[in-house]
């Protein structure tokens, strides 16, 4: 086997194991340059798309926080099909309406401000559904293991106006003012755009993340005020062994635009940083009833 060949074939298997999906297809792209053994899943080519994926994986973070994931779907997503100009996700059958709820935009009246992803709208894709920005062509495509699947939307209703609904191809007052307080409270502009590579590529690595959650539902994501991503878990993968299965994906390569930056060094076990940016990966000690009663057995 030639060293192209095994090259191809250490791509595939890296992007298989990160995303989900056939070898074959994985393989298929290696061969015709989509992908490497350093970049071995495909990043978002447009600034656009990247943003949205970020700002869907820091509102996923904090709105499931504390809750339940289904076999280790930390965002509500069990694979991945990445592409240069989108994404598809498939959803836990479980967690797909709670996604939908948690992403939606609307105005909470009790909460006392814009929740959601600011201008992210639904709509039908055929049989399926995707998620959109009102501004730009950003788009991710959901697929559910039911080909009849309805998503359940939310409505109206108990102080929540429904943004998405109301306004359907225009932003809403309230989703222009976050946008813009978004840009302007980035105080290193540089620092907010290497935070949306790294978020976008863990939203296209769900296998990966999904190996923190395996053993059972002690796993959380969350984020501090929108930005770095914090990974807590127990049990199932040590925290070196997903680091390093992490990194090995490619999701802390640089990107030739993205500056090198002295916090490009992790200054805790267990950071991955580029750019100023940083994902963080806790692993904890195990509260589950069932762990509890070896321990004391």
């Amino acid at each position: 086997m030639s060293r192209r060949t095994d090259n191809n074939h250490r791509a595939a298997t890296i992007c298989r194991a990160a995303t989900g999906l056939p070898h074959r297809t994985c393989l298929g792209w290696a061969e015709t340059g989509l992908i490497d053994y350093r970049q071995p899943v495909p990043d978002a080519e447009d600034d656009a798309q990247r943003l949205f994926e970020s700002l869907l994986v820091a509102e996923l973070a904090d709105g499931l926080r504390e809750s339940e994931r289904r076999d280790g779907a930390l965002f509500g997503f069990t694979s991945a099909r990445p592409a240069r100009t989108g994404l598809s996700l498939g959803l836990h059958p479980a967690m797909a309406d709670r996604v939908l709820s948690t992403v939606l935009p609307r105005v909470d009246e009790h909460y006392g401000g814009l929740r959601g992803v600011p201008g992210l709208r639904i709509v039908p894709t055929g049989r399926s559904w995707a998620l959109t920005h009102v501004r730009g062509r950003a788009a991710v495509h959901l697929v559910h293991p039911d080909p009849d699947w309805r998503p359940v939307l939310p409505e109206h209703g108990d102080g929540l106006t429904q943004l998405w609904r109301r306004n359907r191809h225009r932003l809403h007052p309230a989703e222009a003012a976050d946008l813009r307080e978004r840009a302007g409270a980035a105080a290193d502009p540089g620092t907010a755009t290497a935070q949306d590579w790294l978020n976008s590529r863990l939203l296209r690595r769900p296998r990966l993340l999904g190996e923190a959650g395996a053993a059972h539902g002690s796993a959380n994501v969350y984020t501090h005020g929108g930005g770095d991503v914090v990974v807590e878990w127990c049990c199932a993968v040590e925290r070196d062994e997903l680091e390093r299965r992490l990194r090995r994906s490619g999701l802390a390569q640089r990107p030739g635009r993205i500056s090198e930056r002295l916090r490009d060094q992790p200054w805790f076990p267990g950071e991955i940083a580029m750019g100023g940016a940083f994902v963080t990966l806790r692993r904890g000690p195990c509260y589950a009833p069932a762990a509890a009663a070896r321990r004391y057995a």
